[in-house]
């Protein structure tokens, strides 16, 4: 991705170093098609500049990349997290108790479900809870715990603890970034560690994720994509990541987001 110029080449570094993390020279190089003496100039100058701190044989962001609220998130990427979701609520059964992530795809999830009959849905989200609150059909557990604002979520002790006195035929997990390599992205341990446990009890586990998130690490928070949990993204994800947690035993549920929208109007 050669890109003119040495300004909109440092600005596009700065970029990446924002949303993947670190940036080592060897990577960029190969990303501008320039050499390395070159992106290591590049990097001094925008040390210098105080746009970037440099690390042993790279870069990373002063600042570590913000964290967009639920609400900012909501409109993005609308149609594939509407696809996805829709994937996600024809693989529940009549009858199933399910666990709900916070997030705003799984959210978009939440909705699908407000036909849903004979079910029980619990859920770490405020989102998941205002579109099932009036939904006579569908039982809501609330996991309670100590609300994140950011996320819109609960999470912490109380949630804990309250897991342990279920289970679950399936969960559904959001994630700020999924990489064959590492597993799921999160802003904060907290949220790691809740889902591993929501994880633990539940039979079946899906991960929610549009393409943008594939491939993405924005944050330095994981948890492990274990063989046998299912990734559900859109036809917009990279194939070599989609191949490589293929490869890795993940099972990957590839949306389309225009099919699923033509079928809903149809």
């Amino acid at each position: 991705m050669p890109v003119q110029g040495a300004r909109a080449r440092r600005d596009q570094i700065v970029h990446l170093a924002t949303t993947t993390g670190l940036a080592s020279v060897e990577e960029l190089s190969r990303t501008f098609g320039v050499t390395a003496s070159t992106i290591r100039r590049d990097l001094a100058q925008l040390t210098a500049d105080g746009r970037l701190a440099r690390t042993y044989g790279g870069a990373m962001a002063l600042v570590a990349h913000p964290e967009a609220s639920l609400r900012q998130r909501t409109g993005e990427a609308f149609e594939a997290k509407r696809a996805i979701a829709r994937w996600a609520a024809s693989a529940i059964r009549t009858g199933e108790t399910v666990l709900l992530d916070a997030g705003s795809t799984v959210g978009a999830l939440a909705h699908e479900l407000r036909t849903a009959e004979e079910l029980t849905v619990a859920t770490t989200g405020l989102t998941a809870l205002q579109e099932l609150a009036d939904v006579e059909s569908v039982r809501v557990e609330c996991l309670g715990g100590t609300l994140r604002p950011l996320s819109q979520s609960f999470l912490g002790p109380l949630a804990e603890a309250a897991l342990e006195r279920m289970t679950f035929d399936r969960v559904f997990l959001g994630a700020d970034g999924v990489t064959a390599e590492h597993g799921i992205c999160e802003a904060d341990l907290r949220q790691t560690r809740l889902k591993e446990l929501m994880a633990r009890r539940a039979e079946r586990v899906y991960v929610l994720a549009h393409a943008a998130k594939v491939g993405r690490r924005p944050f330095h928070t994981w948890i492990r994509l274990p063989p046998g949990w299912t990734l559900v993204t859109d036809s917009g994800s990279d194939e070599a990541e989609i191949r490589a947690l293929r490869a890795g035993g993940v099972e990957v549920e590839i949306v389309d987001a225009a099919t699923s929208r033509r079928t809903a109007e149809e």
